[in-house]
């Protein structure tokens, strides 16, 4: 079936997938009534909650990651989330039938992109967690598309419609406003750069450094995904994409694990400390908010419903929000409402 030329691998928390140029050029023409068709057979088998399912659980994950970081650490939230998570999708993947990874390319493919997908995403996303909260996070990790479109433009040679490149725009604005002091962008209002440079540098002098800003780690783990997505058509080649983010994010979560074990021994020490409730959270972040998500994004998607479903994106950094006022009573500024606002429709028209 036409769904089957689809090969997609779950990168970060999105979906990046393949299609052969020959396969493309034969369902343009009919991609939109399939779509639709297959879309509403789907929501009347399993109904429009099954299908917002996975943007639910990587939202609220953010929050339950969050929540449990001050009992624990970074490095561990992040190793737990992936090892688990991909043990379970490669068990899943292989009872299905899936050809495991064969050759040196193979698992030369997967080792690269568990390091960038894995090691570096989701460390940077734990690190970022810990000084942010869950809603603006989730915003600034979301904007991963506008590196995508530069990165696709500078390596594969596509181009961007004059809706993409105001798109763009509007995105880099939208990051400015979610990460930049209010008194920067103040004095970029004013036409006073130096003013803005002066205003950004002051945390760094007064000590804080741009390694305690949590929109920093966010941006760094953006970049993480955006790269990550661009490396979807190499790794392809050569691994089962289903095997690909199993094996990619239980190989990504080893480096976090060793280092946290190495320099951080007092988390260990007291892990029988932790509550029912910071163990349950790192069960829901690891089991329901990769496995299962994940999961269930390939089940939807292999119906035919990955425009539908790309659609829904959005609505991760919207649960993220909301849980995190609801729970942790996380709220967003003006500015930053207006900048999360300004940052999605921007990711919408690129």
């Amino acid at each position: 079936s036409p769904e089957e030329s689809l090969e997609c691998v779950l990168v970060g928390t999105d979906v990046a997938c393949v299609l052969s140029e020959d396969e493309g050029d034969r369902l343009d023409g009919a991609k939109e009534t399939r779509d639709d068709d297959s879309t509403s057979s789907i929501l009347a088998a399993l109904g429009g909650v099954a299908l917002v399912s996975p943007f639910f659980l990587w939202g609220t994950s953010m929050v339950a990651m969050k929540e449990v970081l001050p009992a624990t650490s970074p490095l561990f939230v992040a190793s737990v989330r992936l090892v688990p998570a991909g043990a379970v999708l490669v068990a899943w993947a292989a009872s299905k039938g899936r050809p495991m990874p064969s050759g040196a390319m193979a698992w030369l493919a997967i080792a690269i992109f568990a390091l960038v997908d894995g090691t570096a995403f989701q460390g940077c996303l734990a690190e970022g967690l810990q000084r942010t909260s869950a809603g603006l996070g989730s915003v600034i990790i979301d904007s991963q598309p506008l590196t995508v479109a530069v990165l696709a433009a500078i390596i594969y040679g596509e181009s961007l419609a004059p809706a993409g490149v105001f798109g763009l725009f509007l995105g880099v604005v939208g990051l400015l406003m979610l990460e930049l002091p209010k008194e920067a962008l103040a004095q970029i209002g004013g036409g006073d750069l130096g003013g803005a440079l002066a205003a950004v540098t002051a945390g760094v002098d007064d000590g804080g450094g741009i390694w305690d800003s949590g929109e920093w780690w966010m941006l760094l783990a953006a970049q993480s995904m955006a790269v990550g997505t661009v490396m979807v058509r190499w790794v392809c080649k050569y691994v089962d994409p289903v095997m690909a983010t199993g094996w990619h994010m239980a190989l990504g979560g080893v480096p976090l694990l060793a280092y946290s074990i190495a320099t951080e021994p007092g988390v260990y020490e007291n892990l029988d400390k932790l509550t029912a409730g910071d163990v349950g959270g790192l069960m829901y972040t690891s089991l329901l908010g990769s496995a299962l998500a994940y999961g269930a994004f390939f089940y939807f998607a292999s119906k035919g419903s990955l425009t539908k479903l790309s659609s829904l994106t959005f609505l991760t950094p919207m649960f993220a929000a909301l849980f995190g006022y609801l729970l942790l009573g996380e709220t967003l500024d003006e500015v930053q409402l207006a900048g999360a606002a300004v940052t999605i429709v921007g990711i919408y028209l690129v």
